[in-house]
């Protein structure tokens, strides 16, 4: 395993798993090509992160009803699962404090399923700055 470390959280990364960095996103993707994690943060500009600032942004992201509670590591937010594009999406909205994570995966459809277990157990590692959370 290798950390992986921003200024405002960390995760551990198997090693068949690569990560690097484009603008405010993260990209995390195993060496065989089947799926890839992104992880957008955004600091909120007023008040700490709370369950109404969460459902406001996965309402803006869309998909009213299919957003549902779910616990990342300790840290709350909604979760969403299903097609785009032609491609199998599983999202994440999660925060707490002053940071929020919007993190996705991808895959083709042909490929769902496929990388879930290894996606929880590496979103299971994540640890945001205790200076933020």
């Amino acid at each position: 395993m290798h950390v992986l470390e921003t200024d405002g959280w960390s995760l551990l990364l198997p090693p068949e798993w690569w990560a690097e960095r484009e603008d405010d996103t993260v990209l995390i993707g195993d060496r065989d090509g089947v799926g890839c994690i992104e992880i957008s943060e955004l600091r909120p500009e007023s008040g700490p992160v709370d369950d109404a600032s969460l459902a406001a942004l996965a309402a803006a992201i869309g998909g009213d009803g299919r957003w549902k509670p779910v616990m990342v590591a300790d840290v709350p937010g909604l979760y969403a699962e299903g097609l785009d594009d032609g491609a199998a999406l599983r999202e994440w909205c999660i925060g707490q404090g002053r940071i929020v994570l919007y993190i996705t995966y991808s895959c083709e459809v042909a490929n769902r399923g496929m990388d879930d277990a290894a996606v929880d157990e590496i979103l299971a590692t994540l640890a945001l700055d205790p200076d933020l959370s």
